[in-house]
């Protein structure tokens, strides 16, 4: 073993300790490693930054950018209400999930599958009152098993095939991996619904406002306009779509004042007086196109111009006493008054006749330029800003659209998906789906940083020829063993291997290495590529060997340790249950 591998050995071995010690942030544990091998002569100065440019980062930041889009148009929701079962136990929604998200996975790239379905994930564990860390590891987790049961699934199984061609002449095809990787996704997911307990309940390190501040309920008030689809329904239909966190107060119609029954059939032109969260606001005001008070405001016509803001009345501001209405806001000031949020108290007469209180928290729409001043004038302050979708232009089925178009490129083969998805990504801006100002917000720079210096430290393993000792060491090892032995030591040795490298770069190194045992052994080859293949995309350990792991572990609030809790016991089920499959699909003689 030369210098430059014991400390390639090193350097990773230590980093990797720190991340199981989980004391320090993952991004700074990366970016520390990378200093460290620069400083060894592991990593060329040339070469330090590289990894800033890599397809994975490139990957997980447009999925991310995507799958906001996805999150802000509303079509989620509108898709839980259409299209999923109004489910409201944790075990059924999970298995919902991870269900959807194995079979899309199986013909799109795992992480568009993973991308798509996290915004419902989110709405679930908003409905149950869970954490999402309950959803968004076991979904990761089920992607990764999807993806094997097809040629297209994942790039193990593209790059294994064509290995298979040049040492047999005849590639894998499309669903050559279905009768193993339906069985193992088939295992795996009875095994995350029944022992997902196995990862502590997590919250996000960087909690969203809403969930830090705890609201109480706002008070607003929207007309049910020509042509809304709730024009002749009942008021509980409508209501049905805030999942029992709104109630409507009252029904304006004409000069007449109507009590919120039931029953009571909804005409156009009527104004219900709503009170609720914001989001659940939102949600019923989108999917009816009800419309909210307030007029269109000319100077904030620019994409991302139009914002909605929180702000606490203090007790010096000239609005205590005033009501909208007296202030007229929008003709002196471009500003609207959306809702009203005023604890303690239930609102009931119309937003525009509220006496203002000190103290009362109201959320405001106007221009960039003009709700600055409007706070400073009126002693205003502000809460710290939170995307607030209420009164916010939607581009409707245009996000879905894009990711269709970007997973539908990538599975036909003509783009890799890197490009894809970063044209997805601006496809999301160019049509005014994200607003500029919150693109970057979309971003999860630790995990991009963590990334970018974790690439360049991990290649040392291959520029030093430490993969290539390893490999010597299991051919001497593996030889011995009867067929069963070495598929499983190949199975083991790439799950092990694959945290460290691409899980393609993984199949490259270990893939010739499996093809020269079964021909050791007098065996056919294929059993021992389609181990390398399940071993390189089943990487349960880690949040840094696979985009999809690395996708939740913001969001999910997970911590390094949490993975192999419940993906070690994964890994071994996967192990015990591939092998004996394998042989029984592509017998070794």
């Amino acid at each position: 073993m030369t210098t430059q591998q014991i400390l390639s050995f090193g350097v990773i071995g230590l980093m990797m300790a720190i991340f199981i010690w989980d004391r320090f942030r993952y991004d700074i544990v990366a970016c520390c490693a990378l200093v460290l091998a620069v400083a060894a002569g592991l990593v060329p100065f040339g070469k330090a930054f590289s990894g800033f440019g890599d397809d994975i980062v490139i990957i997980v930041g447009s999925a991310l950018v995507v799958s906001t889009g996805v999150a802000r148009s509303g079509i989620v929701d509108m898709a839980i209400k259409r299209f999923f079962p109004n489910l409201d136990k944790p075990h059924l929604q999970l298995a919902l999930l991870l269900i959807v998200v194995a079979v899309l996975s199986a013909f799109i790239k795992n992480i568009g599958a993973l991308a798509i379905m996290i915004p419902v994930a989110f709405q679930f564990a908003r409905k149950t009152g869970k954490s999402p860390s309950l959803y968004l590891m076991p979904m990761s987790f089920a992607a990764l098993l999807g993806g094997l049961m097809t040629q297209i699934g994942t790039s193990p199984n593209i790059v294994v095939s064509r290995l298979r061609e040049e040492i047999t002449g005849a590639p894998f095809t499309m669903f050559d991996f279905t009768p193993v990787g339906a069985t193992l996704t088939l295992v795996g997911i009875v095994f995350l619904i029944f022992f997902h307990w196995l990862v502590p309940e997590r919250q996000n390190e960087n909690p969203s406002l809403e969930e830090a501040l705890d609201l109480k309920t706002y008070f607003s008030e929207a007309t049910v306009v020509e042509g809304s689809s709730f024009d002749g329904k009942k008021l509980n239909e409508l209501l049905q779509l805030g999942d029992g966190e709104v109630v409507a107060t009252a029904i304006l119609r004409g000069h007449s004042r109507m009590s919120p029954f039931p029953d009571v059939t909804l005409k156009a032109g009527d104004t219900i007086l709503l009170e609720g969260v914001p989001d659940a606001l939102d949600r019923v005001v989108t999917h009816a196109k009800l419309k909210l008070s307030g007029k269109p405001i000319p100077e904030a016509r620019a994409e991302g111009n139009l914002v909605s803001i929180e702000a606490v009345i203090t007790a010096e501001s000239m609005l205590i006493g005033l009501s909208a209405r007296q202030l007229s806001l929008w003709n002196r000031r471009r500003v609207n008054l959306l809702a009203v949020s005023r604890q303690g108290h239930k609102l009931t007469e119309r937003l525009s006749e509220v006496t203002l209180r000190a103290g009362d928290v109201l959320l405001l729409q106007g221009s960039r330029r003009n709700l600055p001043a409007f706070l400073q004038e009126f002693s205003c302050l502000p809460l710290a800003q939170r995307d607030i979708m209420l009164g916010t232009p939607r581009r409707g089925y245009v996000p879905l659209l894009i990711l269709a178009a970007a997973m539908g490129v990538t599975a036909a083969g003509l783009t890799p998906v890197s490009v894809a998805f970063f044209c997805a990504a601006l496809a999301m801006v160019v049509f005014r789906v994200i607003p500029l100002v919150d693109v970057y917000k979309s971003l999860d720079a630790p995990i991009l940083i963590m990334l970018a210096a974790l690439i360049p430290v991990s290649d040392t393993l291959r520029t030093t020829g430490g993969s290539d000792l390893i490999a010597g060491w299991l051919g001497d090892f593996a030889a011995q063993m009867p067929p069963f032995g070495a598929l499983a030591l190949m199975l083991v040795t790439a799950m092990a291997v694959t945290p460290f490298l691409n899980n393609a770069a993984t199949v490259l190194v270990m893939g010739p290495i499996a093809a020269s045992f079964a021909e050791a052994l007098h065996y056919k080859p294929e059993a021992f590529l389609m181990a390398v293949a399940i071993g390189a995309g089943c990487d349960f350990l880690t949040p840094i060997g696979h985009q999809c792991n690395t996708l939740v572990f913001g969001p999910g609030g997970y911590r390094f340790s949490d993975y192999p809790r419940l993906g070690l016991p994964l890994s071994f089920i996967i192990i015990v249950v591939s092998v004996p499959v394998l042989l029984y699909v592509w017998p070794a003689l």
